[in-house]
């Protein structure tokens, strides 16, 4: 076999995936291309774009240009399984386009009860008022999980990891009973990106996620994804139309160049993820620590299985204190910002009460006491591990003074 015919890994993916000739001409990037209007040569030409409406085709700047054009083709090329890729304005505008674009009226949504909080406010809000019936289920339960279909379940959704409470599902698994009902699988793989973990390699449908997060990885843009494979790539992408959806070329180009480094951050944010997970575990304070790059963590051996990278991201629950005390404890922290997201350089905690993630599952899950839902979720940056370990030492140390 050529070396031009080998199969190029991630890494080299990542670096050329998205820099066409014709879009980048004689620099390394594509330019932003601010436009609105796209001219054409004749009104045959006009005519001739207009009926064939295909990806790469100048119509209108609602449709993008090369830059939109090179960000959604290079997140196509380290997507396996992908026909193209559709971009959102944000990861929240992602979740519910695709959503809308495989569900109707009277249709019933399976959806992960630990999922993203604006996935579960889009599934009982909007969804419920255009007369979607949705039904939470236990990721972890495949028994209760193929009897909660109907006929009327057409699509299912799955997130995994848990953004917040980290429980690793078996995808094919699920996947597969989905397929068996004739339901759409669809996923928010935010948390591990593609990768991570490759879910139409696992037997879903289409896989969305938030570029705001590792894509970005500055902290400095919103912006959202769905890929798919030549079944609902259509779908989506006509259903985005419908919608309006456009992002901003100059976005796509940030979006852009941190994809080119997403590999090397990744790898340094996992290692210090898992570093922090285990200090963590050794803490008096601690009653859990949910990492599933860490061994002993319960989704460990499912994550070993089927994925081949993790993230920044692992939460952890106190044994004893009180709503105040934990406040206190991040409060106290001086290196990890207070807020939402995650995947940027920098470290961010955020509080959270694990019962009221979890709509489906009787809580607490079996060897957890009733008071463990005190979390911490913990973005790992960039910055020294060793400082970020001095940081939560220090702070626990404050929280119940």
């Amino acid at each position: 076999m050529s070396q031009d015919n080998k199969p190029k890994g991630s890494a080299t993916k990542l670096v050329e995936a998205g820099r066409k000739e014709e879009w980048t001409g004689a620099v390394v990037n594509p330019p932003v291309w601010r436009a609105s209007t796209h001219l054409y040569a004749s009104e045959a030409d006009r005519k001739d774009t207009l009926k064939r409406n295909q990806d790469g085709d100048f119509y209108y700047g609602r449709r993008g240009a090369p830059t939109q054009w090179a960000l959604a083709e290079a997140l196509t090329e380290i997507e396996p399984g992908a026909e193209g890729t559709v971009l959102y304005p944000s990861g929240a505008a992602a979740i519910t386009a695709a959503l809308m674009a495989v569900l109707r009226p009277g249709d019933t949504l399976l959806i992960s009860d630990n999922a993203y909080e604006p996935t579960r406010s889009t599934a009982f809000g909007i969804l419920k008022r255009w007369g979607i019936e949705t039904r939470a289920f236990d990721p972890l339960d495949h028994a209760a999980f193929e009897a909660a279909f109907c006929e009327k379940t057409k699509a299912v959704w799955f997130e995994s990891p848990g953004s917040l409470t980290m429980e690793v599902s078996d995808i094919p698994a699920l996947a597969a009973i989905a397929r068996e009902h004739g339901a759409v699988s669809l996923i928010d793989n935010t948390w591990a990106s593609p990768l991570g973990f490759q879910p139409l390699m696992h037997g879903c449908d289409i896989t969305v996620m938030s570029l705001t997060k590792h894509v970005g990885g500055h902290s400095d843009l919103m912006m959202g994804s769905a890929s798919a494979g030549a079944k609902y790539y259509k779908r989506l992408r006509q259903t985005a139309q419908q919608l309006g959806h456009v992002v901003s070329p100059d976005d796509a180009a940030l979006a852009l160049r941190g994809l080119r480094t997403m590999g090397v951050r990744l790898e340094r944010s996992t290692q210090g993820a898992v570093e922090v997970a285990k200090w963590l575990s050794s803490r008096s304070e601690i009653a859990h620590v949910m990492c599933p790059m860490m061994a002993g963590d319960a989704g460990h051996d499912l994550w070993s299985r089927d994925f081949t990278g993790g993230c920044g991201l692992l939460s952890f629950t106190f044994k004893a204190g009180t709503i105040e005390a934990r406040a206190k404890f991040v409060d106290a922290l001086d290196l990890f910002g207070i807020g939402y997201s995650w995947g940027g350089f920098e470290s961010l905690a955020l509080v959270f009460d694990a019962e009221t993630t979890r709509s489906a599952t009787p809580w607490p899950p079996s060897g957890w006491q009733a008071g463990d839902g005190l979390g911490v979720r913990l973005s790992i940056g960039l910055e020294d591990t060793a400082d970020l370990i001095a940081d939560l030492d220090q702070a626990l140390s404050r929280m119940n003074d």
